[in-house]
């Protein structure tokens, strides 16, 4: 079977818009999380961090696109030009589209929307950005809680490896929205601080929005320097509970061990893990659990939360596309706001950024309803 790439990759997010300038300000320990005061979105203060609408408009405008776009789509959007102009790819039936987001267009059903409602739906978002761009294929549109960024990827190499497709473009993103912010404040989960993951004094998440695209393909000759290699992937759903996670870690575990199997690795062979780690006291006691389990309580872990709260369906691609530029610069980012642990079960937590020489990185996610994702990346 031949092998599968991840390669091209943009973010566009508060701390930039391209993967480089965005990864430049995380090996600095700058965080995207800024005290944001919107009576549209929450009556009180929340920190969370929010892109700016008027350089996004800015940006966006130089697309040149005669219909209206709702806010996301324009995310998507200006995230997705960036790789496809850098690929150079043909749009043909050999080129696939996935979506991954968890709520959408979620905006369009506020009363002040100038969107009709039939927006919302996930189908028609798809539509807008295949109509765009000007996609062949029909784009496949992924949306399973918080583990669908790298999930994405997942079904991307699938995709890829069983001859669908020859390259898919995978596009993530998620906005803060009144209807995401209140629905996390009735579990009593938002924190009113900077969140500070796996910490004793961690109080709840932040709420963050980012667009990020990579391109999945089987081509060598389409790669870049921070290209790597999908070495192994899999998702389990331990169906426990409708947001609250496994007190074992069943699903996390299995996902991990199995990732690792069709990797060909042992735990000893991961050089750092992309952990999930939403700062809320159920999720991070969880994946500690887990990753002793799968014996990697000694392996070199960050969550990177601290640099843009949970930023939903597309964490995980961000997350991925931070670890790709992290096997490129041989380097380990903090776990921002962490002080001390906070769990049951030992963890090695990245403290400061540390030059390293890294080749392998494990990138888990885990996510309402049970689901839990893992994927295995080498440097290429």
């Amino acid at each position: 079977m031949h092998n599968t790439y991840l390669s091209h990759n943009n973010i566009v997010s508060s701390l930039g818009f391209d993967s480089v300038i965005v990864v430049d300000q995380i090996s600095n320990e700058i965080s995207g999380l800024r005290l944001i005061q919107e009576p549209k979105i929450f009556e009180s203060p929340l920190y969370s961090s929010m892109i700016s609408e008027e350089v996004l408009n800015e940006v966006f405008d130089r697309l040149r696109t005669k219909l209206p776009h709702t806010r996301l789509e324009k995310m998507l959007m200006v995230s997705l030009k960036t790789i496809l102009k850098a690929s150079k790819i043909e749009l043909t039936h050999r080129v696939g589209l996935l979506i991954s987001t968890t709520k959408g267009n979620i905006d369009v059903l506020e009363k002040d929307s100038r969107f009709p409602k039939e927006r919302a739906y996930l189908s028609t978002l798809g539509t807008e950005l295949q109509n765009y761009f000007g996609f062949v294929t029909e784009p496949i549109v992924v949306s399973n809680a918080c583990v669908s960024g790298v999930l994405a990827i997942t079904v991307a190499k699938r995709l890829v490896d069983h001859g669908k497709f020859d390259h898919v473009f995978v596009v993530a993103g998620d906005l803060v929205t009144k209807f995401i912010i209140s629905g996390f404040n009735s579990f009593q989960a938002l924190s009113d601080l900077p969140c500070r993951p796996y910490c004793k004094s961690r109080s709840g998440i932040n709420i963050g929005e980012v667009a990020a695209s990579v391109l999945v393909t089987k081509d060598k000759s389409r790669l870049v320097e921070e290209s790597v290699e999908i070495l192994g992937a899999a998702s389990c759903n331990d169906a426990n509970h409708i947001s609250g996670p496994s007190r074992t870690g069943e699903g996390l575990f299995r996902s991990v061990n199995w990732a690792l199997k069709e990797a060909h690795l042992s735990p000893e062979d991961i050089d750092y893990i992309s952990a999930h780690g939403t700062a809320t006291m159920y999720n991070d006691e969880m994946e500690a659990i887990a990753f002793n389990r799968a014996g990697l309580g000694d392996t070199p872990l960050n969550s990177l939360k601290g640099y843009f709260g949970h930023t939903l369906g597309a964490s995980g691609l961000l997350e991925t596309i931070i670890g790709m530029h992290s096997l490129q610069r041989n380097t380990l980012f903090a776990s921002r706001g962490f002080k001390e642990l906070g769990v049951s079960q030992s963890l090695n937590i990245i403290e400061k950024t540390t030059p390293k020489k890294l080749n392998t990185f494990l990138k888990t996610a885990s996510g309402f309803g049970g689901s839990n994702t893992a994927a295995v990346f080498r440097k290429v």
